[in-house]
C-alpha cells in the first residue's frame, strides 16, 4: 500500500522507503564496505593517468547527500582540472607550507609528521588529474542580496568531505586531505564569493606505479570504541 504525503508544520513530508535487509545481508554488506575502506590510505604520489570526469562528478554527488544543519547544505565543491590553475594553487600552497615547516610548526609537530615523510614540496597538486577544493559557506544570500545564516557549518561540511572520501575510495581512486594553512589563497585564485571559506583540498586520481605509503597501524576496536 502506498503511503500518503503528509503536511507537517505546513511543509510536505514524503514517506521514507528503503529495502530492508536480513541481518545476514546487512552484515555482509557492512563487511564488504569495511574491506573497501580499510584499504584507504592518504596518497601523495599520483599517476597522471586521466580519470573520467563523470566518475568524479558521481563522487561529488554522493558528498552532496550528506546531512547538514537545517538542510542548508553549506558547501561548494570546486573541481579543478585546468593546468594553469593547478600550477597557481601549487605555487601558493608551497609558499604557505614552507612557512609552516620553517616557522609555524612546533618541534613535536614536526616529529609526529616524521613517519609521513612529508615536506613543503607538493607536486601532487599538479600531477593529480583533478583537485577538488571544498569551500564552506558561512552564510547564503537570497535573490534580494539578504544574508541568511547557515548552521553547524564545519560539522556539515566535515561530514560531506568524509562521504566524498568514501566515495572516492569506493570508486577505486585515491586522495589526500590537504590543508595548506592559511588557505585564503584558494578563495582568491578561484574567485570565490565573500561568503565562502576554503575548508580543504583533495587531489584525486590513481596512485603512481611506484607509490609507497608509510607502514601505519589503525586503532583496534577496543582502542577506539566503548559499548554501553
Amino acid at each position: 500500500m502506498n503511503k500518503k504525503v503528509k503536511i507537517i508544520n505546513g511543509y510536505k513530508h514524503l514517506p521514507y522507503q528503503v529495502a530492508e535487509l536480513s541481518n545476514e545481508e546487512a552484515f555482509a554488506q557492512a563487511q564488504s564496505f569495511f574491506r573497501v575502506m580499510n584499504k584507504r590510505r592518504s596518497v601523495r604520489s599520483f599517476s597522471s593517468k586521466g580519470v573520467p570526469l563523470d566518475l568524479i562528478k558521481e563522487c561529488i554527488r554522493t558528498a552532496g547527500t550528506a546531512p547538514s544543519g537545517a538542510h542548508k547544505q553549506p558547501w561548494t565543491f570546486c573541481l579543478v582540472a585546468n593546468k594553469t590553475i593547478k600550477h597557481q594553487i601549487r605555487v601558493a600552497a608551497e609558499t604557505e607550507e614552507r612557512k609552516s615547516y620553517e616557522e609555524r610548526m612546533s618541534a613535536s609537530w614536526l616529529k609526529d609528521l616524521g613517519p609521513m615523510a612529508t615536506d613543503a614540496s607538493k607536486p601532487f597538486l599538479e600531477t593529480a588529474p583533478y583537485l577538488v577544493v571544498v569551500f564552506k559557506k558561512l552564510f547564503d544570500y537570497d535573490e534580494q542580496g539578504n544574508k541568511h545564516q547557515n548552521y553547524y557549518v564545519n560539522e556539515s561540511v566535515g561530514i560531506a568531505v568524509g562521504m566524498l572520501i568514501a566515495a572516492i575510495q569506493n570508486a577505486g581512486l585515491v586522495t589526500l586531505t590537504h590543508t595548506p594553512s592559511p588557505m585564503r589563497f584558494l578563495e582568491k585564485i578561484l574567485k570565490r564569493p565573500d561568503n565562502e571559506r576554503a575548508f580543504l583540498l583533495l587531489p584525486i586520481g590513481y596512485p603512481a606505479s611506484d607509490c609507497y605509503v608509510p607502514d601505519l597501524k589503525r586503532k583496534r576496536w577496543d582502542e577506539m570504541a566503548e559499548v554501553y
